[in-house]
């Protein structure tokens, strides 16, 4: 199935604008959230086709988050791909382990981004 709705997970304005932006660009339709606790209440709603998930962010991080979406029947079928600054390998393999599709280290090279996303559709 390919990827058409995206929901960007991220706490700075300027991070969500800047990966809306890219990604409208090449037509896939764009929701937000600022916070874990939002993400998954969106996820449930809207059912994106794929998650780009923050980690560092208040109250639930993007670990939590992403653990909760991966282990709910209603969301564990949504890919997430994990955009964070958190780059060292330990952060990576926590990431994977709750359940992330991906794992990419900010700022996130937008081809190799636009390539991933294609990869699950």
């Amino acid at each position: 199935m390919p990827i058409k709705k995206i929901l960007v997970v991220d706490d700075s304005p300027t991070e969500r604008h800047v990966l809306t932006e890219l990604l409208s660009k090449h037509g896939f339709l764009i929701i937000t959230a600022e916070n874990g606790e939002q993400a998954i209440t969106v996820a449930k709603e809207q059912l994106p086709d794929l998650i780009l998930m923050d980690i560092v962010m208040p109250g639930m991080n993007g670990f939590q988050a992403t653990r909760s979406i991966a282990r709910d029947p209603a969301t564990q079928h949504i890919p997430v791909i994990v955009c964070t600054t958190k780059d060292q390998e330990t952060d990576k393999i926590w990431g994977l382990r709750q359940g992330a599709h991906d794992y990419m280290v900010k700022p996130v090279d937008q081809a190799v981004l636009l390539a991933k996303i294609a990869a699950f559709g």
